[in-house]
């Protein structure tokens, strides 16, 4: 097992277009229904593996192109180093005190190195200057545990 590090960042409008966010039912509309229906369905289709867009399910990380990947590691600590460097880099830009507190941030750390080593994903999200949102993400991979279905990106 390995791990994949993922960061999205960019406006909240975007990340709001949650059709882009999950993958197409497997069945197409019926025929004769609305033509912009049967229009979303194939544009979801299509983009869905390839938009940049955080999935709704972690896992799902797993099936986007290979490029989007910031870090892989073979073990759960160097994930979770990163992902505690990754808070403290953006951690000035967070909107709230709250999100802000070291404390916090370092009860985040503890926690995603736990749930890491115990072969779980760690997905994070933080609003920054408004309207913009931060997305981190952790996929363990080969199996995982959600999806063990899907492969590796990097194969």
């Amino acid at each position: 097992m390995h791990h994949h590090g993922y960061l999205w960042a960019g406006p909240k409008a975007r990340l709001d277009d949650e059709a882009l966010r999950r993958p197409a039912h497997p069945d197409p509309p019926p025929a004769g229904n609305r033509p912009e229906l049967i229009h979303r369905h194939r544009e979801v289709v299509a983009e869905f593996p390839r938009v940049d867009l955080p999935p709704l399910e972690t896992a799902y990380w797993l099936i986007k192109p290979a490029d989007l990947i910031r870090g892989t590691w073979q073990q759960s600590q160097g994930a979770a180093g990163w992902l505690s460097g990754q808070l403290a880099a953006h951690a000035p830009r967070f909107a709230t005190s709250a999100d802000r507190d070291p404390r916090r941030l370092e009860a985040l750390s503890r926690s995603a190195a736990e749930r890491l080593a115990r072969g779980h994903d760690v997905s994070l999200g933080f609003y920054l200057e408004r309207p913009t949102f931060l997305s981190l993400a952790l996929v363990c991979c080969t199996p995982n545990h959600a999806k063990p279905h899907l492969p590796c990106p990097l194969r």
